[in-house]
C-alpha cells in the first residue's frame, strides 16, 4: 500500500505575548487545515508565545500559560488530526531556564515535545540568555510516517538534521521564527537544499510572518522533495496556508497540490517590510491611527505613503509646521502628496514659537551669533508641537529619518527624532529614493497611484532650517556617504579598504568620526523596520563612549 500524509504548513502571525489571542488563532487554523484535509498542521516557532519573547521567556507564569495552551489545544485532536505547535517549555526544575520547545499534539493529549538544539546569539538573537538548549532532536510518527523537527537554527548546520536522519526521519519539518533582511529568502534556501542534499531527505521550511518591534518575519515558507525539487512556496509578507500532500514513491517522498506562489525582490520586497512591520506595530500597540509632519521632503513623503498603505488613508493625519524658510515649492509638495494619498493635511506655524523662544533665550545667550542652536530650537519646536498633537489625538507620531542621517547624527534629539517607530530607520538615503520611484511605479494596496510628486523627487534635499540651506552643504553627496557608510556598517571594513575603493581619505575618516560620535543619538531613537545586514540597534551595539578611531595609513 502507497503511504501518504497531508501536511498543512499554517504561515500565521501571532503576538508576542498574547498568549490567550495566539491559541485563538491556532483553534481557527486548526479547523481550517482539518476541512482541508490534513493530517498534521504545523505551526512556526514558539507560535503560542510569539517570538522573539526576548526577557519575557525568564517568567515561570509566562511558560506556566504557554503549556497550559497548548493542553487545551491537543483536546482539539484526535486519532486523525494532529499537530506541532512551538512553545516555551517549563524549566525541569527550579533556577533552570526554559527550553524553546515545539509540541507534538494528538490523540487528544501532548504526545511529547521537540526542543531546539543549537541556540543563536548572533544578530537579533540572544537566545542563550533566556532557553536552555535541548539535548537532542526528536522524532514523531503520524499516520506512519517519521518526521524529524529540527526548530530553526538546528538546519544551519549538518549536526541535527544528520542526527535525524540515522534516527529513521522520513520527512523534515522545521518551524522558523527567521526574520526579514534583503538577502534572507536566498540564504534559506540555499541552507535547506544543503540540508536536503545531506540526508537525502525533503524538508518543510516553515517561516512566521508578521511585525514585531523592530523585526519583520516576511513568511515566505516552502517545501523541497528528497531530490531538492520545490514542491511547494508561500506568500511573502501575507499569512497563508500550504496544504501538501506528501506520498511515498520509487524516488522517495514528494508532494503535490501544493501551492506555488511567486516572491517578490527588490524595492517591492522592501517596501513591503515596511508596510507591514508598520501596520502590526501600530495595530498589535492598540493605537487608532498615526500623525507625521509632511514637510514637502522625500523621507516624510514616502513614511506617509507607507502608513497610508499600512493602514488606510483614513487612519493617517499629516502636518506641516513651516517657518520663515520653508520654501513655496515645500509647501505645494506636501499639499500634493497629501491630497494624492486622500490623508487630512493641517498647517500649525511655527513662528509664534521661535519668537518667543527668542525672547526667552537671547538674554541668556550673551550675545553668541546664531548657530546650530536655533537651527535645533525650530526642529524642536516641530516635535514638540508633533508630540502634543499625539497626546491629544491619540495617534502614533511617527519620525522620518533614514539610515544615512541617522549613521552621522544628522537629526535633533527631542526634534525630528521625536516618535514612536521610523520605517525609514534601515534605509539609506539612496534606497529612499529607490523604494519612492518603486512605489510611484506601482500600487500594490490600492491606495493611491503616483502618489509622490517628480519634483519631491529631484529637488536637492534640505532640513529648510537656514537660508538656502541643502543637505551637502555639511555631508558628503549621498551615493559616496552611503556607499561609505555600508562598508563601515554592514561589513566593518577597515579605512584604508574604503579608502582603496576611490574615496578621499579625510572623508572616509570624517564619516567614521561622524559615525562614533553620533551613538548616543541612535541610542534614544525610535523602533524601526529591520531591513539589512545590520540594523542600528539589536544588531549594531557599539559603546557611546568610544575613543577607538581606525586610521588611514597610506602614502
Amino acid at each position: 500500500m502507497t503511504r501518504s500524509i497531508v501536511i498543512a504548513a499554517v504561515q500565521a502571525n501571532p503576538t508576542v505575548g498574547a498568549i490567550a489571542a495566539n491559541e485563538a488563532l491556532a483553534r481557527r487554523r486548526f479547523s481550517e487545515a482539518r476541512a482541508a484535509g490534513a493530517d498534521l498542521a504545523v505551526f512556526p516557532e514558539l507560535f503560542i508565545n510569539g517570538y522573539p519573547p526576548e526577557d519575557l521567556a525568564l517568567k515561570p507564569a509566562f511558560w506556566r500559560a504557554g503549556r497550559e495552551a497548548v493542553e487545551r489545544l491537543a483536546l482539539v485532536t484526535d486519532e486523525d488530526f494532529a499537530a506541532l505547535v512551538g512553545v516555551i517549555w517549563p524549566a525541569e526544575a527550579p533556577g533552570r531556564r526554559p527550553r524553546n520547545g515545539l509540541a507534538f499534539l494528538a490523540g487528544g493529549k501532548v504526545q511529547g515535545v521537540a526542543f531546539k538544539c543549537d541556540l543563536p546569539n548572533y544578530g537579533v538573537f540572544d537566545e542563550k540568555r533566556v532557553f536552555e538548549p535541548g539535548e537532542g532532536p526528536r522524532v514523531f510518527t503520524w499516520k506512519g510516517v517519521r518526521l524529524g523537527v529540527p526548530i530553526c537554527e538546528d538546519i544551519w548546520t549538518s549536526g541535527v538534521c544528520a542526527d535525524l536522519a540515522a534516527d529513521g526521519a522520513e520527512i523534515l519539518v522545521v518551524p522558523n521564527g527567521s526574520p526579514y533582511r534583503r538577502t534572507a529568502d536566498q540564504e534559506r534556501t540555499e541552507i535547506v537544499r544543503a540540508r536536503v542534499a545531506e540526508t537525502g531527505l525533503p524538508m518543510v521550511y516553515l517561516n512566521e510572518v508578521g511585525g514585531q518591534d523592530e523585526l519583520v518575519f516576511d513568511g515566505a515558507s516552502f517545501a523541497l522533495d528528497g531530490r531538492g525539487r520545490e514542491v511547494m512556496r508561500l506568500p511573502m509578507f501575507e499569512e497563508a496556508t500550504g496544504v501538501m500532500r506528501w506520498t511515498e514513491g520509487p524516488e522517495g517522498w514528494t508532494a503535490n497540490e501544493a501551492p506555488i506562489a511567486g516572491w517578490m525582490e527588490g524595492p517591492g520586497e522592501i517596501y513591503h517590510a515596511m508596510v507591514l512591520g508598520l501596520r502590526d506595530y501600530v495595530n498589535k500597540s492598540g493605537f487608532p491611527g498615526v500623525l507625521l509632519g509632511l514637510s514637502g521632503g522625500v523621507d516624510s513623503a514616502i513614511t506617509a505613503v507607507v502608513a497610508a498603505d499600512a493602514l488606510g488613508p483614513d487612519r493617517v493625519r499629516c502636518f506641516m509646521l513651516p517657518s520663515r524658510y520653508t520654501s513655496r515649492e515645500s509647501l505645494e509638495d506636501a499639499e500634493d502628496c497629501a491630497r494624492r494619498l486622500g490623508v487630512r493635511l493641517d498647517e500649525v506655524p511655527i513662528a509664534p514659537a521661535i519668537d518667543a523662544f527668542a525672547a526667552m533665550l537671547t538674554p541668556l545667550f550673551e550675545n553668541r551669533p546664531p548657530d546650530l542652536t536655533e537651527e535645533n530650537i525650530q526642529a524642536r519646536i516641530r516635535g514638540l508641537s508633533l508630540m502634543a498633537l499625539s497626546n491629544k489625538l491619540g495617534s502614533m507620531l511617527l519620525t522620518t529619518g533614514n539610515k544615512s542621517e541617522m549613521a552621522v547624527g544628522y537629526a535633533t534629539l527631542y526634534g525630528d527624532m521625536c516618535g514612536g517607530f521610523n520605517v525609514l530607520k534601515d534605509l539609506y538615503k539612496t534606497e529612499v529614493y529607490e523604494v519612492c520611484r518603486w512605489r510611484n511605479a506601482h500600487d500594490p494596496f490600492g491606495v493611491a497611484r503616483d502618489p509622490i510628486p517628480d519634483r519631491i523627487l529631484t529637488k536637492p534635499p534640505s532640513a529648510e532650517l537656514r537660508p538656502d540651506q541643502k543637505d551637502q552643504d555639511s555631508l558628503p553627496e549621498y551615493a559616496d556617504l552611503d556607499a561609505i557608510l555600508h562598508g563601515l556598517v554592514e561589513e566593518e571594513a577597515s579605512l584604508d579598504e574604503i579608502v582603496a575603493r576611490g574615496f578621499p581619505r579625510e572623508m572616509v575618516e570624517r564619516v567614521q568620526r561622524l559615525l562614533y560620535s553620533s551613538e548616543y543619538k541612535r541610542r534614544q531613537a525610535a523602533p524601526g523596520v529591520k531591513i539589512g545586514l545590520k540594523a542600528f540597534g539589536r544588531d549594531r551595539r557599539y559603546p557611546i563612549v568610544n575613543g577607538f578611531r581606525d586610521q588611514v595609513y597610506g602614502e
